[in-house]
């Protein structure tokens, strides 16, 4: 019986940097964004839901590109590889990203409502990113 090999997670770690490029410098963006100690911006606390549709825009973006590289990179559509990755992994994140914002960070609390607005802007990303793939992959 073969042993697999200790290089097989940096071929897989490549292969992703390969094919997604865009999609992982989104995902590390978010993760900054939504960590740092952000400056007070005394102007867009006026406009009400600003802070929703920021994060409405930030993972329709991100899901969106996800689901132009996945067309870019392969013949065919995976449907449950794509729900996994391109909906319930994305939706996972938020959840996390909010977890930590409520218990590893001072200057941040996780909210419930951004978690809604984040799956809102995956869920977009996932209708337009289906028709697409739809579109390109019609037999």
């Amino acid at each position: 019986m073969s042993r697999p090999s200790s290089s097989a997670p940096i071929l897989r770690l490549r292969g992703l940097l390969r094919r997604y490029p865009l999609t992982l410098c989104c995902v590390a963006l978010i993760w900054y964004l939504c960590l740092f100690k952000p400056p007070s911006v005394s102007a867009l606390e006026g406009i009400v839901g600003f802070d929703k549709m920021v994060h409405v825009a930030m993972y329709l973006g991100t899901c969106g590109v996800m689901w132009w590289e996945y067309a870019r990179c392969h013949r065919r559509s995976h449907g449950r590889r794509l729900v996994t990755w391109a909906i319930a992994a994305p939706i996972a994140m938020s959840g996390l990203i909010e977890l930590v914002q409520e218990y590893l960070t001072t200057w941040r609390g996780g909210d419930l409502c951004d978690f809604a607005a984040n799956t809102t802007g995956v869920l977009l990303a996932a209708l337009g990113g289906s028709l697409y793939l739809r579109r390109r992959f019609r037999p």
